[in-house]
Order: C-alpha cells, then sequence, then structure tokens
C-alpha cells in the first residue's frame, strides 16, 4: 500500500507523513523533492504553477508509487495533490493507494506558512493552491488543528494498519 499524504502547503504533510512513516516502519517521501528546478524556481518567484508544469512532477510521483508497488512495499508520500485529475494521474489502477486529506482553513495555514524558513514555496501563493483544491470526497479527511501524533493514530486507526507489517 502507498498512502498520499495530501493537502495545500503548510498543512504539514511532511510531518505527519514522516510521522507515519516512522510509526509503520515505512519509508518515506517528501514529492516537493521531484519537482524539476524550473517548478521550484517559479514556486520561489511567487509564480503559481500551471496544469503544463505539474505534468512532469506528477508522473514522478505515479513512477515512484509503481516502483514501490511492483516490488511489493509500502510507502507514505506526501504530494499536495490539489485536483482530481491530478490524484487521479497519481495512482490511476493502482488499487492500493490511499489518500489522507490534511484539511485546514486558510487563516491557520497562512499563520503556519509565515513561521516556515527554507521552503521553496512563496507563502503568498497559499490562495492559489485553495482556488485550485478540489476537496477530495474519496479520501480519509483529518482536520489539521489536532495534534501530529493525533493525526497518525487517527490514520492507522481508520486505515486499519498494524505497525511494523
Amino acid at each position: 500500500m502507498v498512502i498520499v499524504v495530501m493537502g495545500v502547503s503548510g498543512s504539514g504533510k511532511s510531518t505527519v507523513g514522516r510521522k507515519l512513516a516512522e510509526r509503520l516502519g515505512w519509508p518515506f517521501h517528501d514529492a516537493d523533492y521531484l519537482h524539476p528546478e524550473a517548478n521550484k524556481s517559479k514556486m520561489h518567484r511567487g509564480i503559481p504553477l500551471t496544469d503544463e508544469d505539474r505534468m512532469p512532477w506528477l508522473e514522478a510521483i505515479r513512477e515512484l508509487i509503481a516502483g514501490y508497488l511492483h516490488h511489493g512495499r509500502n510507502a507514505i508520500v506526501a504530494c499536495s495533490a490539489l485536483k482530481r485529475s491530478y490524484r487521479t494521474q497519481i495512482g490511476a489502477g493502482l488499487s492500493v493507494v490511499k489518500f489522507v486529506y490534511l484539511q485546514g482553513e486558510f487563516d491557520l495555514i497562512e499563520r503556519r506558512l509565515a513561521e516556515r524558513h527554507g521552503h521553496f514555496f512563496d507563502p503568498h501563493l497559499l490562495r492559489s493552491q485553495f482556488d485550485d483544491l478540489e476537496e477530495p470526497a474519496d479520501a480519509v479527511i483529518e482536520e489539521i488543528t489536532h495534534p501530529p501524533d493525533v493525526i497518525v493514530e487517527s490514520i492507522i486507526a481508520r486505515l486499519r494498519l498494524v505497525p511494523g507489517d
């Protein structure tokens, strides 16, 4: 199984994803690092990515996920996966890909981004992410007002996961 922890920038994907991976003993990948340099540069300059910009990135994520599944391995991937079409692209035909959506209010996430340093994402792009966001109906939805450890335990319970498997 591959679990994709999704949401807008600043929702806690990396934090929750890492903690979930540690708890389960699975590898973790932050899909931000799969972005081509041109995408990182645009985001750093405050320029929103287009669907066309995202295509090579989404294909890289799909290849990563397919590789784990091909080898019968579990993994956690943190990825914004804002639109239904993006989720379809990275998980199409892969029945053991589960999405966990970290849901939160704009004001809370904006405050979180203001406190974050050293990331290529320009916090001014948050509005464009909320504009692009198509909230999933078929994902495990976790409210980000809960502490990360509580969210992790909820994900484990809701997906009926067994740490160490």
